[in-house]
């Protein structure tokens, strides 16, 4: 796939790899779905523990522990943490079948002072390529954002950079951590992918930000800032320069972002492609509406055609990540029989719901965590050991004693 990364990133929008899919990039979304599916497995969503909100692995960890597929491709740089309000994430908590409720519904107590807690929301890693041992050819980093469950109604313009006063947007996608009224999630973002573009100067780069459900609508906006800021050149350039860094969102199950509006700015941009994988049972992805618009170009799947799973009758089934992961797996195309493509696992869709065939003898929900993270100590008492300290850690505790 090194050989083919731009039009696999959308250089040519996709034509001609749709439809029948093409195998390369049927590889290339499941594995972008599985990064996602990072963000929900290490959340630790234990309203009663210290570190409720928090990631549950060390970055260095993070890839191996969740099972990705191809852990030593990449390396997490940054853990992202943005504020939501406990009260309402309960809330939206309460009813995981509702399809916009997330993995990361359940969050911890409020700061000391009463604030509201910051939150693990996505991480950023790095991707290199290399041909067969010979020198890197590419490096691509990547902002990887799970499902927001809050609705933030400061306007603080956290975006202030590109306007969005203007365009129908939500305010649900401005986050402010505790830390830093001024350093939101999109600032933490911004930072690292600086950082990055700064550090691979003399490579060649591409972004790519991947996201579900309301995560993949974040998703959207962080991709339109960066190329709208110019945060895809490496710092010395031109702004004008044509030496920018191609940036493409991969998004799952999305609801819409903008009004059109928005979407004419968002495909005026240069460098910029967005790709979005829709399940058509899936009714999420028609929200908002009226008043919104769709960006970028449509992967569509019906999951309804797979034997594997049960017929589609909740909104959770057709809107979960693994289900569409199972359908690009095996979807061949509007007039084509499914059937798997690829070696992909039925029982994962299996993992947080219950949308396989009975006929399969797979529990329901059955990802937790060992002892759901209790261990016994020397003493024979049982403690709650679900947290590895990370050196963002340190890094948040600095920017606390800076307050």
């Amino acid at each position: 796939m090194a050989g083919r990364w731009r039009e696999l990133h959308g250089s040519g929008h996709w034509e001609g790899l749709l439809d029948p899919l093409d195998a390369d990039l049927r590889r290339c979304l499941i594995t972008y779905g599985e990064m996602i599916t990072a963000t929900y497995e290490a959340f630790i969503g234990e309203s009663r523990s210290p570190n409720a909100g928090m990631c549950r692995y060390r970055r260095g960890d993070l890839f191996r522990r969740v099972d990705v597929s191809h852990p030593d491709w990449y390396a997490a740089t940054r853990y992202v943490y943005a504020t939501a309000s406990a009260e309402r994430a309960l809330e939206w908590g309460a009813d995981l079948k509702l399809a916009l409720a997330s993995a990361a519904g359940i969050l911890g107590p409020e700061g000391a002072d009463g604030s509201d807690p910051s939150v693990h929301r996505g991480y950023l890693s790095l991707y290199t390529s290399a041909d067969e041992g010979s020198k890197l050819n590419k490096q691509s980093a990547r902002m990887q954002q799970n499902e927001d469950v809050d609705v933030i109604s400061n306007h603080r313009a956290c975006f202030a950079r590109l306007d969005y006063r203007w365009i129908l947007v939500s305010p649900s996608f401005l986050f402010f951590s505790e830390y830093s009224a001024s350093y939101c999630a999109i600032e933490q973002v911004l930072t690292e992918i600086a950082r990055l573009m700064d550090k691979y100067k003399d490579e060649d780069t591409s972004i790519t930000v991947v996201g579900h459900s309301l995560g993949a609508t974040l998703a959207t906006l962080n991709a339109v800032d960066i190329v709208a800021n110019a945060y895809n050149k490496s710092p010395g350039f031109d702004v004008d320069s044509r030496r920018a860094a191609p940036v493409t969102a991969v998004v799952f199950g999305s609801p819409r972002t903008g009004d059109r509006d928005f979407r004419d700015i968002f495909h005026r941009l240069p460098d910029l492609r967005m790709l979005r994988v829709r399940n058509k049972p899936d009714r999420i992805p028609h929200y908002p509406p009226v008043g919104y618009a769709d960006v970028g170009v449509e992967l569509l799947i019906d999951t309804r055609r797979s034997p594997f799973l049960k017929p589609h009758g909740n909104e959770s089934q057709s809107h979960d990540l693994e289900v569409h992961l199972h359908g690009v797996a095996g979807w061949r195309g509007g007039s084509g029989e499914f059937g798997l493509v690829v070696e992909r696992d039925v029982a994962l869709v299996n993992k947080f719901d219950d949308c396989l065939a009975d006929e399969y003898p797979v529990p329901v929900g059955w990802k937790v965590h060992h002892n759901k993270s209790m261990v016994k100590g020397p003493d024979g008492r049982w403690v709650l050991e679900d947290h590895e300290p990370d050196c963002d850690d340190e890094e948040e505790d600095d920017n606390n004693s800076n307050l």
